[in-house]
């Protein structure tokens, strides 16, 4: 399949890479990553990444802004995004072909051609994959592109923490420090916290909900976000900080929106992608997400959440 993308890429003079809504680092490093490895490999084309820009991650790169008519004719990659639904800008269908790069189960097989890979730690890894296989065929690598890279990698394994991390994950971060970026630059941009977001953090350490089958809950309301003057998104950096409470086996994040509650899950064991299936999201086996319409709705995902810990 990576043969077969990277054919497809040298026929084409225009290549437009989308990612997913709601980006996190590795929907970043992943897009980003590959728009620097094409741009440096082949300087004649012209090669743009699209979407949405995300405040709290500009300082990993800035999009491009192009016309409808840019996308006649061109190739449109899509990394980092598992179903059509949640791809950031919807003109990605004004394409000619259509690449998928993902490492989410495949439950929406979008794309002329598909690279799905679930045992990559991360989108990004699987780009720096791609470029090892291109190497000796025309692509290159540069400092910015390993800064991308690593910085999606580190994003998605939670700085190498989570059970995705494999050998491979570490080998691949081991070459990519070779580059020339500050590394210690990039962590501080990634993991700093507006001191709002630390005082709601307070908040959520004393406010969680643990049951007896080691499941617990967040809810955070508009009235508490408003309170703590945090946006939803603001809110979401915080979702993986429960897994240091001891006995905790799986959690949920209810952030409340203007028109949804958006459902985080994460767990440190039991599988919790098909409750967020059941509400019409997905993810992976340990680490999912979801929207539910009502805090009655949310209140039937704990009840799922409850029986996945209890079984």
């Amino acid at each position: 399949m990576k043969a077969q993308i990277l054919e497809m890429i040298k026929r084409y003079k225009t290549i437009i890479v989308h990612r997913h809504v709601r980006p996190d680092p590795d929907a970043y490093g992943s897009q980003g990553g590959l728009v620097e490895i094409l741009r440096a490999s082949f300087p004649d084309k012209k090669v743009y990444a699209v979407g949405q820009p995300d405040p709290s991650l500009e300082f990993l790169r800035e999009l491009d802004v192009i016309s409808d008519e840019t996308f006649q004719g061109a190739l449109v990659i899509v990394c980092d995004t598992a179903n059509q639904e949640r791809i950031c800008d919807h003109r990605y269908h004004l394409g000619e072909k259509l690449i998928k790069i993902d490492h989410h189960p495949n439950e929406d097989a979008y794309g002329d051609l598909l690279w799905v890979d679930t045992t990559a730690s991360s989108a990004s890894e699987m780009i720096y994959e791609f470029y090892l296989f291109g190497r000796d065929k025309g692509l290159k690598m540069n400092n910015e592109a390993a800064r991308l890279i690593y910085g999606g990698i580190v994003g998605d394994t939670g700085r190498f923490l989570y059970p995705s991390t494999t050998q491979k994950t570490f080998d691949y971060a081991g070459e990519l420090i070779k580059y020339s970026f500050d590394r210690n630059e990039l962590y501080d941009k990634m993991y700093e916290l507006d001191p709002k977001v630390i005082k709601l953090q307070g908040y959520v350490l004393q406010n969680f909900q643990m049951y007896e089958n080691g499941e617990a809950i967040v809810k955070l309301s508009k009235d508490i976000l408003l309170k703590f003057n945090v946006v939803p998104s603001e809110a979401s950096l915080l979702v993986s900080m429960l897994g240091n409470v001891k006995g905790i086996k799986a959690w949920c994040f209810f952030i409340e929106e203007e028109d949804q509650i958006r459902v985080r899950l994460r767990s440190k064991g039991p599988i919790i992608n098909q409750i967020a299936k059941k509400y019409n999201g997905g993810g992976h086996p340990l680490a999912a997400g979801a929207s539910v319409y009502s805090w009655e709705e949310a209140e039937k995902v704990i009840k799922d959440l409850k029986e996945v810990c209890k079984d």
